[in-house]
């Protein structure tokens, strides 16, 4: 029997799934809260190990299933703590995760595609292609291998707080397996995480959005980078698709359907004489105004190939001073961590192998 033919990844499966798969193979469903507390709280993947399951189910798992997470190539540390792990996928393609440590946090920033199917212009990710989705294995054993490198939690202190789709790809299209990893990261037998400390970061798809507000209440943040349709659609080519009156309509259901205790987080990447001038600042404040909003303004991080600079100091401070004082909209700028080890924000690049055209992908993948 061959794993790839017959054997399946529990990592692939939520609780429900888990449940419904011991009532295939005649278990009950308890089975899959005794697994589920092995793999995501002990951090076991050896069956054999799994003592307080009988010896003929272990056989029967070792038979039908495993437990299967993709090799770490490498393990960098920055010289500000945050760190990187590149993983190798059995395809030979490779995904970038970064765990960022600060004070009252520790930030886990995931993949969910290898490469990005979008194209924006200021993105390391998005310029080395796109080859595929990630399955729900491979974005629950992201957290999984950082959990547990981390300390997986055993001294009590909980180092992986918040989790982040602000890797590799876009994940609103990958709808399906994102989801559902997402189900492994709430649940108190998987992850144990509050809705409010997962973030799903979307560039703008507008139909999946609409989609993921009917199933999920998690954190919601925007890859906005511009405040009107001529400059987007130059760094964010998907906005030919959905401009952003089609965005702001889904961003503002979103919340409806949420409540009031959530607001959209809004990325805007600072690019020099760009869209960093004041003028953008207040078409900015007059878009967003009568949204719950966060903006985080992002220092653009240079790559090899981009013809981009960072704004400046200065341009910045005042950029970020004209949304707090005429709009009185809350407006950070986001520290750059780990640009030492090209962890920082739109470096993310991997490995990708065998790129598919990007305009044939289905939009309800």
């Amino acid at each position: 029997m061959t794993e790839t033919a017959k054997q399946i990844n529990l990592f692939d499966l939520n609780r429900d799934d888990l449940v419904a798969w011991f009532a295939s193979i005649g278990e009950p469903r308890f089975r899959a809260e005794q697994l589920m507390k092995w793999i995501y709280h002990e951090g076991v993947t050896d069956f054999d190990v799994m003592t307080n399951l009988s010896k003929s189910l272990r056989a029967k798992l070792t038979e039908l299933a495993s437990c299967s997470v993709p090799k770490t190539l490498s393990h960098q540390s920055s010289t500000d703590g945050t760190k990187k792990w590149l993983v190798e996928l059995e395809t030979g393609n490779c995904i970038e995760t970064v765990f960022i440590p600060e004070e009252d946090r520790g930030t886990l920033c995931i993949s969910s595609q290898v490469g990005c199917i979008l194209d924006c212009s200021f993105c390391a990710t998005g310029k080395q292609g796109f080859n595929r989705n990630l399955t729900t294995a491979e974005i629950v054993s992201q957290v999984w291998i950082a959990h547990h490198a981390l300390g997986g939690g055993k001294s009590g202190e909980r180092r992986l707080t918040n989790i982040v789709f602000m890797g590799m790809g876009e994940p609103l299209y990958n709808f399906k397996n994102v989801m559902k990893a997402i189900d492994v990261l709430l649940d108190d037998l998987g992850f144990g995480l509050s809705k409010r400390r997962v973030t799903l970061s979307t560039s703008g798809v507008v139909p999946n959005l609409y989609d993921m507000a009917e199933q999920k209440d998690v954190a919601l943040a925007v890859s906005l980078h511009a405040p009107n349709d001529p400059l987007r659609d130059v760094l964010v080519p998907l906005n030919q698709r959905y401009p952003i009156a089609d965005l702001m309509e889904a961003c503002r259901y979103y919340l409806q359907k949420q409540g009031a205790r959530f607001r959209v987080t809004w990325e805007y990447v600072m690019i020099d004489d760009v869209n960093d001038s004041p003028e953008l600042a207040r078409e900015l404040g007059r878009l967003l105004k009568s949204i719950p909003s966060k903006i985080n303004l992002i220092p653009f991080n240079p790559f090899p190939g981009s013809n981009y600079q960072t704004s400046s100091k200065d341009k910045i401070d005042l950029f970020r001073d004209i949304l707090i004082r005429e709009f009185g909209i809350m407006t950070v700028t986001r520290k750059t961590r780990g640009d030492d080890i090209a962890a920082a924000c739109g470096q993310l690049a991997g490995q990708v192998q065998d790129k598919v055209n990007r305009t044939i992908y289905n939009v309800a993948s």
